[in-house]
């Protein structure tokens, strides 16, 4: 193998690449990154069998083949070399000549033999979406992922497509984040696909016009972004009957700006210390919402102007859930329907019915 090629490109690649590198895999093949040189092109491959990211950068290929080489310490030599063009040989003894100005680096190489194939995902049954409307479905759902994998069904997000639409689900328990797009495809699908597969997914997609194609097949999916591939696991088992949780009907809607409602349960979350339940109260009044907490700290009183439909009433929550679901709603006014002070809570948005987050309540003693 003998090639050379603009520093940057190979940084972008390595990067890329690297997300699918884990360190999880007991197989020391797959703490490596698999590369290939061929026809001006290179091929970069990271993978902990769960998920594999494959990326390609052109090159001037002197000679072709393929190696593995450590990940960690590879990405780290590129990293720290000038910015300038690099030129890379193999030599004897299986290693690899880095030559960049005036460093040179001689580092030992495994046999790409034994890197494990990617699965073969088949491309006929896919759909195209917008990169940006995709990343926004992603942040609009993924926080509210299980963290323990006691149900891993509930460590993914559900994909489904029907009647034109694209839903994202996620819930842990607690709480349940619904995303929707219109989108134009007609097939019936409902998968769910890893937390970090997405995750990874968000930080490689970019925003603009651009689309992602993704592929399915009964185990694995593929998201094709320009010169970069990422395969996946799908998550086995089936999903909650999301649909069911959420409630049809509600006693009490309230309307408030949505920056004004975060900063006042940010500021009352500073003392929402008791236990782990971070709680903060909600007096919601005819003209005013008052929030409160108290810790062995010290207490603390916010209020604020909304507008009330139903009757007052009393309700706590974990204010960790509230923020994260205000941070990443998208509309100045917002609202939130509630039925009893036991009972789910529901955000949206005023306008665009584009998602419906549920916040179950914390119990206080004198419900």
């Amino acid at each position: 193998m003998k090639f050379n090629c603009n520093k940057s490109e190979i940084i972008e690649a390595i990067n890329t690449a690297q997300k699918g590198v884990t360190g999880k895999s007991t197989m020391t093949i797959l703490q490596g990154l698999y590369l290939k040189a061929i026809d001006g092109e290179i091929t970069l491959i990271g993978s902990d069998r769960d998920i594999s990211i494959e990326t390609k950068f052109n090159a001037l290929v002197e000679e072709g083949g393929s190696l593995v080489l450590d990940s960690r310490l590879f990405g780290e030599i590129v990293r720290r070399l000038p910015n300038s063009d690099i030129y890379f040989k193999t030599t004897e003894n299986n290693t690899l000549e880095i030559i960049c100005n005036k460093s040179k680096f001689n580092i030992v190489y495994m046999n790409s033999d034994e890197y494990p194939e990617l699965p073969f995902v088949n491309e006929e049954l896919s759909l195209n979406i917008n990169q940006e409307i995709l990343k926004n479905m992603i942040r609009g759902t993924i926080f509210a992922i299980a963290q323990e994998e006691t149900r891993p069904i509930l460590t993914g997000v559900l994909f489904e497509i029907k009647s034109n639409t694209l839903n994202m689900v996620a819930l842990d328990g607690y709480r349940l984040a619904l995303k929707k797009s219109a989108i134009d495809n007609d097939d019936e699908i409902r998968v769910v696909i890893p937390g970090k597969t997405l995750n990874e997914v968000s930080k490689i997609m970019e925003e603009g016009d651009k689309n992602v194609n993704i592929s399915f097949t009964k185990n694995h999916i593929l998201f094709n972004i320009e010169n970069t591939k990422i395969v996946s696991i799908l998550l086995s088992g089936e999903f909650i009957k999301y649909s069911s949780i959420i409630p049809e009907e509600y006693s009490l809607k309230i309307t408030a700006n949505r920056s004004d409602l975060l900063s006042c349960i940010e500021r009352a979350s500073l003392l929402a210390k008791d236990g782990n339940t971070n709680l903060v109260r909600f007096d919601i009044g005819e003209d005013d919402l008052i929030i409160t907490s108290n810790s062995q700290f010290g207490n603390v009183r916010e209020e604020m102007s909304i507008s009330l439909e139903g009757e007052p009433i009393k309700i706590a929550f974990n204010s960790k859930y509230l923020i994260d679901v205000l941070k990443i709603m998208d509309e100045d006014e917002i609202v939130l329907e509630f039925t009893s002070p036991v009972s789910p809570c529901i955000l949206k948005n005023k306008e665009n019915d584009n998602c419906k987050y549920l916040i179950l309540p914390v119990r206080l003693l004198n419900n």
